[in-house]
């Protein structure tokens, strides 16, 4: 649903919109996001496009999104409204969660079987490339290009980075990835959150006990990309949610190589991280550290 809101509209009429302060009563059932300006708006409705497409998918996995649009009165601000939630502390019991994730990631319905997505999406505020593609390693090579860009944009240039990159666009991607759709192997585009740390996750109790997710940026994408996340010693997922994850989704072929492929795809998330947070020079350092373990591993790049 797209439309237009007025002053006391929202949510019927359970919020009141300074439009940056919202009053929560204690029996609210909606929640309301505002933000301003054209980027928020194709934040908001990234929002909506991917809550909506796992909602499809797995209901109750997220909350069910009810609506975006634009305030009537003020053609700059922007809403999203969805179900409410009140969290419990903790990070979701791996097997129950998931089982939902894999049930997610067990979807294959991408639009004629392309890596991708309909809209731009965001990780927080940066806009990601979702530009279709026929081949996992050309969007994944191309959002990595992306975010590396956006990353300069902010934090400036990065020369001891730059330097890394040949090796890695040119040997170890092509080495990590292409197997995967290689020699008679293939992979489906399975819908992921797009950024699933345990801080966009939460646990409800209405009436049993569960894990959900929330605040996706969601792409058709392998589905071992959202473990990529994981990995980050940030996040607060442990052994037992790969494990548990696993059992419901074993690695893709080659086997052998699936440690470094969700090294390779941690390097996007810490880049987003280098980006949302350019004076914190760790993360860049992390990616750098990274690259250079995955280099050293892989000198000689793909070969048939």
């Amino acid at each position: 649903m797209n439309s237009t809101l007025g002053d006391n509209a929202a949510a019927g009429d359970h919020w009141n919109v300074d439009p940056n302060v919202l009053a929560v009563p204690q029996d609210v059932t909606e929640v309301l996001e505002v933000s301003v300006g054209h980027h928020g708006k194709l934040a908001l409705m990234g929002e909506f496009e991917s809550t909506s497409a796992i909602h499809a998918v797995v209901p109750g996995f997220c909350p069910k999104p009810i609506g975006w649009g634009t305030f009537r009165n003020d053609p700059k601000s922007h809403f999203y409204i969805c179900k409410f939630y009140d969290f419990g502390e903790g990070v979701p019991e791996p097997v129950s969660f998931c089982e939902s994730l894999a049930r997610l990631h067990s979807n294959h319905s991408s639009p004629e079987g392309k890596f991708g997505f309909h809209c731009t999406t965001y990780n927080g505020d940066l806009p990601q490339d979702n530009s279709w593609c026929d081949s996992w390693e050309e969007f994944f090579t191309n959002g990595l290009r992306h975010i590396l860009n956006v990353r300069e944009e902010r934090a400036g240039p990065c020369p001891e980075l730059d330097a890394l990159l040949p090796q890695l666009f040119d040997k170890v991607i092509p080495r990590l990835l292409r197997p995967l759709e290689s020699g008679g192997r293939s992979i489906k585009p399975s819908l992921v959150h797009g950024d699933l740390w345990c801080g966009n996750t939460g646990i409800v109790h209405d009436p049993t006990t569960r894990g959900i997710v929330y605040d996706p940026s969601s792409f058709w994408a392998h589905n071992e990309y959202e473990l990529g996340n994981w990995l980050p010693t940030r996040n607060e997922f442990t052994l037992e949610h790969f494990q548990a994850y696993r059992s419901h989704m074993p690695e893709a072929e080659p086997k052998d190589d699936y440690d470094d492929r969700i090294a390779l795809y941690s390097l996007r998330f810490n880049l987003h991280a280098a980006a949302l947070f350019p004076e914190k020079e760790e993360f860049v350092q992390m990616v750098m550290d990274e690259i250079k373990r995955l280099s050293e591993k892989y000198p000689k790049g793909y070969t048939e």
